[in-house]
């Protein structure tokens, strides 16, 4: 796997900000009767009751036989998903790498009493102590799915895949004849920096990039500059799925960055749809169910955490979004997914993957890297035209 690697200095920050801290006091010790509901923040598509399709439902299920009302509040970006948690109201999140960390820097979610959790040790080896959720040996949440980034594209554009990125960041004259301008699309998030770093890696080998999110002054500054470029030939910076598919369906995208789901919905629907991983590779995710410091709904909580790792979930989950399950028993034997579904979702792909993680100065490839709150000023003035 690539881009795991905490650098040092958030990793001091992550361990100081526990010492004395009474957030672990609390851990459950048993998980009793539910208290009635459980509010999650996701991803959307992570949490279905049948309502897009009724082959897809692992809410219903749950909530007859646990008692706990599942409430969903959907977010598109790590951003969103770290400021909601930090107004707090919800017990749990669907974090990824971007946002896990600095929820437990934040001290916004608690230890995992895994032996709470009966499915814990149906959970991927690759993942139970991956760095984005296991600070000083201790557990801040439970894997949930993994996946990539893919470049999504039309098929009556391009009748091979393509083999780059460039064909998003650069402007060119694409196989039918016509300018990609106005045609494709990037993510709306500062972490999309590292898909511009990442392309560079590859394009711009004199750089010296070795980490999409290791990034120095000289490094960041190219990548800034390679998105100026883009800029001048995205249609839209998108964050919600939804909207990106009706972009793809009826306003002319033909290419963008994007996340399974949404091919597996427009494939769905017979659209001239299809997804590659470029010669560069891609960013990814590993998400994290993460529990809330202040959870409100501890008991149903626990067992949603228990729950959503069933292999029967995790399997539909994949099928449904495209991910890989971080339960590997769900690979074989689900109707939904098939016995194919995962090696199709990229399961072998894991070492093609730059993790989403939060930028940190510290870092581990060279001396000083730009910090994350630059990413975000400096990826807003993007946008902006600056």
């Amino acid at each position: 796997m690539k881009s795991i690697r905490l650098g040092k200095g958030l990793m001091t920050l992550i361990v100081a900000s526990f010492m004395g801290s009474t957030a672990s006091a609390g851990m459950l010790q048993s998980v009793g009767k539910g208290e009635g509901q459980v509010n999650i923040v996701a991803w959307p598509g992570y949490i279905e009751r049948g309502t897009t399709d009724k082959a897809f439902d692992w809410v219903t299920g749950f909530e007859k036989s646990s008692g706990c009302k599942v409430n969903v509040k959907t977010a598109g970006t790590s951003d969103e998903m770290v400021a909601l948690m930090n107004e707090g109201g919800f017990d749990l999140v669907t974090a990824s790498g971007d946002a896990s960390l600095r929820l437990i820097a934040g001290k916004r979610v608690q230890e995992i009493n895994t032996s709470l959790v009966a499915n814990w040790s149906e959970v991927d080896d690759r993942l139970k102590n991956a760095e984005w959720h296991t600070v000083g040996g201790k557990h801040y949440g439970t894997p949930y799915q993994w996946g990539s980034n893919v470049l999504m594209y039309n098929t009556d554009t391009f009748k091979t895949a393509p083999t780059s990125w460039n064909v998003v960041f650069e402007e060119m004259q694409l196989p039918d004849g016509k300018s990609n301008k106005g045609r494709v699309q990037a993510f709306d998030g500062p972490i999309y920096i590292a898909d511009a770093a990442l392309y560079l890696m590859s394009a711009k080998p004199e750089l010296g990039i070795k980490d999409p999110y290791e990034l120095n002054e000289d490094q960041f500054k190219a990548a800034l500059d390679l998105l100026r470029i883009q800029r001048k030939v995205v249609s839209r910076y998108w964050h919600d799925a939804f909207v990106q598919i009706d972009d793809f369906t009826n306003e002319g995208v033909v290419a963008s960055s994007s996340w399974p789901f949404q091919v597996n919905i427009m494939q769905g629907e017979k659209k001239p749809i299809a997804s590659t991983i470029p010669k560069e590779g891609a960013t990814g995710w590993a998400d994290t169910t993460m529990m809330h410091t202040d959870a409100a709904n501890p008991n149903c909580a626990y067992k949603w955490m228990n729950h959503s790792l069933t292999a029967k979930v995790q399997g539909d989950l994949a099928a449904w979004f495209g991910s890989v399950p971080a339960n590997l028993d769900a690979c074989k034997g689900n109707a939904l997914l098939g016995d194919g579904g995962c090696a199709k979702n990229g399961l072998g792909d894991f070492d093609r993957i730059s993790f989403w993680r939060t930028p940190v100065s510290k870092c581990n490839t060279q001396g000083t890297c730009v910090p994350y709150y630059r990413w975000v000023t400096s990826y807003i003035a993007v946008l902006g035209g600056r």
